[in-house]
């Protein structure tokens, strides 16, 4: 879109907290950055969990107002100061504090730094780099974590929480597709078919995992993938078999993790933390190579969901906390 004038979701501050308003704006208004040398004209872009805390205003996620939000975009280059990129390549960006301190997606144009961006992998369009988004990209990124700590397929179950969100959805596909026998953990029981199809081999209850933890309890999991935090984590690493590693990368239940040493200096349990904000372009690369490799597109097609206007970006910010939300939320900046 060669345009100067473009829509976008742009969040003001109000008395009352957050005025979120869909606002025509113009190459003007982007804000004044010296490190913004490429102009891309964004496609598409996606609705994650951060998404809805930024957009309610739930977490202070937003550091500077206003703010254009959307931690994820694809799209094609309009112009570039930068000699890595040229009209018309297909990129795309994660996180990289994108609704934070710089303005993001939901725009059908943004103005961004070279650095930024990753070159779009030939298996995929826009949309479905944006099917996957952030969600999907941590979820390899909580792969490749445990893959890099020898957990093997032949040594036992994988436990996956926060099953059927987009961090879940393409970890259990993922992992399946790898040959891991998978165990999601959800409190939607309805989406039992669902995470069946995306390649789970058993399906627990979330109430399970959600109570106070033991120091340690059984030995079950040979790794986790965990987007939920608090007790649930807590549960998943007592229950972590010898020499298992757990990694780490949210917390849609709490930011709390009451936790014991035991299963770190009895069993050896390993706990990883995962980033995807601020992850080196090394990793962000070889998470969309492997993505583009290891992803079934039969499985990313399940996974993708509803496409979206710009306009129901709000709802969808809200729906997305509420749990009412199954894998990953496409959004068509230009519709």
């Amino acid at each position: 879109m060669m345009s100067d004038s473009f829509k976008a979701v742009y969040v003001s501050k109000a008395e009352s907290g957050q005025k979120v308003e869909i606002k025509t704006l113009t190459d003007a208004d982007f804000p004044a950055n010296a490190e913004d040398n490429v102009t891309v004209a964004v496609e598409y872009s996606t609705v994650n969990y951060k998404d809805g805390l930024a957009l309610t205003g739930r977490s202070p996620i937003i550091r500077s107002y206003p703010m254009v939000p959307g931690i994820d975009l694809a799209g094609s280059v309009a112009q570039s100061a930068d000699p890595a990129f040229k009209a018309g390549d297909k990129v795309l960006v994660n996180g990289y504090g994108l609704s934070e301190t710089h303005w993001g997606g939901y725009a059908q144009r943004q103005r961004l730094p070279g650095k930024f961006l990753v070159p779009l992998p030939a298996a995929f369009s826009t949309a479905q780099a944006m099917a996957i988004g952030t969600g999907g990209y941590t979820a390899m990124l909580c792969v490749l974590a445990l893959e890099k700590q020898g957990v093997r397929p032949d040594q036992g179950e994988i436990l996956v929480t926060g099953a059927a969100g987009g961090v879940g959805s393409v970890a259990i596909a993922l992992l399946a597709g790898l040959g891991y026998k998978v165990v999601a953990s959800t409190g939607r029981p309805a989406e039992e078919a669902y995470l069946k199809e995306l390649g789970a081999s058993g399906i627990i209850d979330r109430a399970e995992l959600a109570g106070p933890a033991k120091a340690l309890g059984k030995e079950r999991w040979a790794g986790v993938v965990d987007a939920v935090g608090s007790t649930t984590l807590a549960n998943a690493i007592a229950q972590t078999r010898y020499g298992g590693a757990v990694a780490a990368c949210g917390l849609a239940q709490g930011a709390d993790l009451p936790v014991s040493v035991m299963p770190f200096i009895l069993r050896g349990v390993k706990l990883i933390g995962v980033d995807s904000v601020m992850a080196p372009m090394a990793a962000r690369r070889e998470a969309w190579e492997r993505l583009a490799r290891d992803l079934e597109p039969g499985k990313l097609a399940k996974i993708s969901g509803a496409t979206l206007p710009l306009s129901a970006v709000p709802q969808a910010a809200s729906d997305i906390l509420e749990g009412r939300i199954r894998g990953r939320v496409i959004v068509d900046v230009n519709s």
